[in-house]
C-alpha cells in the first residue's frame, strides 16, 4: 500500500477492524518510511451481476430498483425488505454467474415472501405474475389455501 504522504510502498498495519455495515475492514497503518499514519478499507470484489429481461434486453443488477419492489409488497407487513434483498443479492453472487434472468429473480423474491408473509407474497405475485382478471387472483390465493391447510 503507497504511503499517502511520500510515496514508500511498504507500510505497517496498526489496526483492524470490521466496518459496522460488516462488508468491509479498515486499517490503520503507519508508513515504515516517514511514519505517516493513514486509513485504508478492504472489500471484497464482487462480479457485477447481468439481469436478462423479458424482452431479451440487459442491465446491470439494481439492488434499490429491487428493494422498491420488495418495499411496496411488504408494506405495512412484518417483513424485513431490506434483509430479504441482502439475502438474494448474496444468493446472486454466490451462484458465480454473470448473467441470471429477471424471471429467476422474481421467482426468488416469492419464495422468500410466501416463506414469511403470504399477504406480501399475494401482493408481489399479482404484480409480477400480472393477474389480468379476479380468476387469476382467487387461482393463486386457492393455491395458497391448499398449501396452508
Amino acid at each position: 500500500m503507497k504511503c499517502p504522504g511520500c510515496g514508500f510502498e511498504e507500510s505497517k498495519v496498526i489496526d483492524s477492524r470490521p466496518v459496522p455495515e460488516g462488508n468491509s475492514i479498515r486499517r490503520r497503518r503507519e508508513c515504515l518510511a516517514c511514519q505517516k499514519r493513514f486509513t485504508t478499507f478492504e472489500t471484497i470484489e464482487t462480479t457485477p451481476i447481468i439481469i436478462v429481461k423479458k424482452n431479451g434486453g440487459k442491465e446491470l443488477f439494481d439492488k434499490p430498483k429491487l428493494l422498491s419492489g420488495v418495499l411496496k409488497a411488504t408494506q405495512k407487513r412484518p417483513v424485513d425488505a431490506v434483509s430479504l434483498v441482502d439475502e438474494i443479492e448474496a444468493e446472486l453472487q454466490n451462484t458465480l454467474r454473470q448473467e441470471v434472468s429477471s424471471t429467476e429473480i422474481g421467482e426468488m423474491v416469492m419464495n422468500k415472501l410466501k416463506e414469511r408473509d403470504e399477504v406480501a407474497y399475494v401482493r408481489f405475485a399479482s404484480v409480477y405474475r400480472e393477474f389480468k382478471d379476479i380468476d387469476t387472483f382467487l387461482k393463486e390465493l386457492n393455491v395458497l389455501k391448499k398449501r396452508t391447510e
